[in-house]
């Protein structure tokens, strides 16, 4: 038997005779360094263009940080103020941020009452977060259910009863509901539960709100829609439309996917009719056309008839991304639902929808970063949110010609809040990720 360890007379072996050069330490494939040569620099194309935008980004910062920082007002009590302050020099104004703050982010609020709006931002993160992280208790979404109702008290102060007139009315329906359901069929339940709302907006709020206001005297001080302006109502809309806007836009895209011809016709109706008017144009018909099909001395709010466009326009958007996220689904998925034996809503709730949803993600975020900056467009049928106080404010004799400093201080809180929501849209969109990547 051979010996495996001796080598053969054929094999060849090298043997160096001088010292080999040194070779260079290998190149890191993680870290910032690494980063920037695979983005920045990895071509000579990238190069020139990493160097020639980096060479306008520096030019720019040089004439913006002078400006905006170094020179910057911020203590001045006019644009003439800051004139003298920067004599010789460019700077930005920015002391008519500081002087109308609480105007551009409470509009013609209460100074006395600033409390509550602030009260219901804060509570609104509260309300958000069961709904966001999964690890906080489950508990917590009786608060987010009740929030709506919540806020609406603070914002707008009256009476506690009328909230709870509400919780009532929801109670109620869900009964009824939930009767005519197991009597003939939820499809009917949940048409009884809408109808039974209805009804009871129509008859029996007013009047069961004044009765139980005798009896439980608890409210705050009214504040009229009037004095609503500025960045408080733009959350009042974007937030109401962005919560509202879902639910709706998920039953419109089911129900036009739908067999029934009736609820199919009216969900397509709805959404090409929404989706082939412009946005301002149902403002228009909110602020005045509408005023003309309700009956004499009928006051409608003219921030609820807003509100109310907006939400449809933005659950008409809703609904065909969603739809987009239902025709993604594989067939078989639904073939999987009907062979373990679920019914319709069943299987839309557990199996479609959750994975339509999660495909929509995206989608779904866009819509809400559209309608939270269309909001902007309020101020063309007379409310002031911030672009509508912005005017006047530049109109006024101590800051007539002031130009960018209202315009920026703006556009950085609509960016900080878009960004926000687009940041949390990625890691949820990783979060919920179950592809296999080799």
């Amino acid at each position: 038997m051979s010996n495996t360890n001796t080598p053969s007379t054929n094999s060849v072996r090298y043997v160096s005779t001088k010292v080999l050069p040194e070779l260079p330490a290998p190149i890191n494939t993680s870290g910032p360094i690494a980063w920037i040569r695979a983005n920045l620099f990895a071509t000579w194309r990238d190069t020139i263009l990493t160097l020639l935008f980096g060479y306008f980004v520096i030019y720019a910062l040089m004439a913006l940080i002078p400006w905006a920082f170094l020179n910057s007002v911020w203590t001045a009590d006019s644009l003439r103020g800051c004139r003298e302050t920067i004599v010789g020099h460019s700077g930005a104004c920015f002391s008519v941020v500081v002087s109308r703050f609480n105007q551009l982010n409470f509009g013609f609020y209460p100074s006395t009452l600033y409390w509550r709006p602030i009260l219901a931002f804060v509570l609104m993160f509260v309300a958000f977060a069961p709904l966001l992280h999964e690890n906080l208790p489950r508990k917590l979404l009786w608060f987010s259910a009740g929030y709506p109702l919540l806020a609406f008290w603070l914002l707008w102060g009256g009476s506690i009863a009328g909230p709870l007139m509400i919780i009532a009315m929801v109670v109620a329906a869900f009964l009824v509901g939930r009767a005519v359901s197991a009597a003939i069929s939820p499809t009917i339940g949940l048409l009884a539960a809408f109808a039974s709302m209805v009804i009871w907006l129509l008859f029996l709020q007013s009047p069961l709100t004044e009765l139980f206001a005798g009896i439980i005297p608890i409210g705050l001080e009214s504040v009229e829609t009037s004095k609503f302006g500025g960045f408080l109502l733009t959350f009042i809309i974007g937030v109401t439309g962005i919560v509202v806007s879902l639910p709706i836009g998920i039953v419109l895209a089911l129900g036009r996917k739908s067999d029934m011809p009736i609820v199919k016709m009216l969900c397509v109706g709805f959404i090409e009719f929404i989706r082939g008017v412009p946005l301002i144009t149902l403002l228009f018909v909110a602020s005045t056309l509408l005023n003309y099909f309700l009956p004499p001395g009928t006051n409608f709010d003219l921030v609820l008839r807003v509100v109310i466009m907006v939400t449809l326009f933005a659950a008409a958007y809703m609904a065909e991304v969603i739809r987009g996220g239902l025709a993604a689904l594989p067939q078989g998925q639904y073939e999987a639902a009907n062979a373990l034996g679920l019914n319709y809503w069943q299987g839309t709730r557990l199996i479609i929808l959750p994975q339509a949803l999660k495909i929509s993600i995206p989608g779904i975020v866009n819509t809400f970063i559209g309608l939270f900056k269309d909001t902007t467009l309020v101020s063309i049928v007379g409310l002031l949110d911030p672009i509508g106080i912005m005017n006047p404010i530049r109109s006024t004799p101590e800051w007539n010609g002031i130009v960018w400093e209202l315009p920026i201080y703006i556009g950085l809180v609509f960016f900080i809040f878009c960004f926000t929501m687009s940041r949390y849209s990625m890691y949820f969109e990783r979060k919920l990720d179950t592809g296999h990547r080799s």
